[in-house]
Formats: C-alpha cells, structure tokens, sequence
C-alpha cells in the first residue's frame, strides 16, 4: 500500500512537472507567434487603430469646417450680388498670335 501510494506520489509529481513545462512551452510559443506577427504587421505598413481614430476625428472635424466656410462664402456672395446692380460684361477679343521670330543670321 505505501509503495502504490509513492508511485502515485511520483507520477502525481511526473504530472505536475510535465503540466509545467507544457505551459512554459505555451507561453513561449505565444511569445514567438505573437513577434512574428508584429514584424510582419510592421512590414505591411498598417497604422494603429489610435492613430486611424485621431485621423478620421481631424477628417470629420475638417469637414464641418468646410462645410460653415461655404455657406460664409455663398452668404457673402449673395450679399454682394445684392450691392451691386448687375452690369453687363463686355466680349473679350480673341488675342493675336505671337511674331514669329526669324533665324539669326549665319556668321
């Protein structure tokens, strides 16, 4: 009886040394898995999710601004069309071509 007890002493013991270098070797290969990862991620050039949000928070922020800049500038021009009486426009001529220029003169 004592001896079925040592050799589940030591297999209990075998067990639990086993267990633990199982999960040694679990961490290590997360570990590595995990570094791999990373270094191809980097080589992909992808940007962290922080930076994308910032960026689409400066997008959206810019975009309301355009969009109060146009309506100044349609509120002005509307004021302005209303200030001055509208005068019609004279045709523009059509330019002339340039001179041509002669060759110098060999020497």
């Amino acid at each position: 009886m004592a001896a079925e007890n040592r050799i589940f002493d030591d297999l209990a013991r075998v067990a639990t040394g086993a267990l633990g270098t199982l999960t040694g070797m679990r961490t290590e290969v997360e570990t590595r898995i995990r570094e791999q990862m990373e270094r191809v991620l980097e080589r992909m050039n992808l940007v962290r999710r922080e930076e994308f949000d910032a960026v689409q928070a400066m997008a959206a922020k810019a975009r309301l601004a355009q969009e109060g800049l146009e309506q100044r500038v349609a509120a002005l021009e509307a004021r302005l069309a209303a200030d001055r009486p509208a005068v019609p426009r004279r045709p523009l001529r059509p330019r002339a071509p340039p001179p041509r220029r002669r060759p110098p003169k060999p020497l």
